[in-house]
């Protein structure tokens, strides 16, 4: 059976993307003060200033609009990063300032972090589109801190999927109080050593 394939949705307009931005603040706003259970659609919709029939179109449930808020912080940070790259001499310790520079600004906002990290956890079928994009994104910034001379290849990818889920545990590890920022520090600095295992030595 072949498999439908959706259309994809046009791009947006610029009221429509400056609508977007002010949901995603609103949400970013709402869980940063009170988590997960802050995020009520209808408060979200008020707080932005848009109907709360449009919020849903734009975010069809809270669980979208909080992997969507994620998808937009990494985005930050991203850029944060590529503003300030990490200095360190090997691709292993360039990797761990990035990703632990990463873990302490979410450190700074615990309640938004502890939201989208629910959202994530609890993201359906539906979802997966957007959770796809969180996870290209922590992709992106990994490689970026690598600093290859070329495309990645199979066996690095590998290691970067690796780091990629040892970062996100860490993080939901240290949400839920089972891990100190040592610790973390210590496991992030641990899986990163795998890519000065795998493939040529980074430029």
């Amino acid at each position: 059976m072949t498999a439908e394939v959706k259309p994809s949705s046009p791009p947006l307009t610029e009221r429509q993307e400056a609508r977007r931005r002010r949901i995603l603040h609103a949400s970013a706003q709402l869980a940063s003060r009170g988590g997960f259970d802050a995020v009520q659609m209808r408060e979200v919709a008020e707080a932005a200033g848009v109907a709360l029939g449009t919020l849903y179109r734009y975010f069809p449930s809270k669980v979208h609009l909080l992997v969507a808020t994620m998808q937009d912080q990494l985005q930050h940070m991203h850029t944060t990063l590529r503003k300030r790259p990490p200095a360190g001499e090997s691709a292993a310790e360039r990797v761990a300032e990035t990703l632990m520079r990463a873990f302490r600004a979410l450190q700074r906002e615990p309640q938004l972090a502890d939201a989208m990290v629910r959202a994530l956890t609890f993201a359906d079928r539906s979802v997966s589109p957007e959770v796809d994009t969180v996870s290209r994104q922590t992709t992106a910034i990994i490689l970026d801190a690598m600093d290859l001379s070329g495309p990645p290849d199979p066996e690095q990818l590998s290691a970067v999927r690796v780091i990629e889920h040892t970062w996100h545990s860490a993080l939901i590890t240290w949400l839920s109080g089972r891990a100190s920022i040592a610790q973390v520090k210590i496991d992030i600095e641990t899986v990163c050593r795998l890519i000065d295992l795998t493939g040529p030595e980074p430029r």
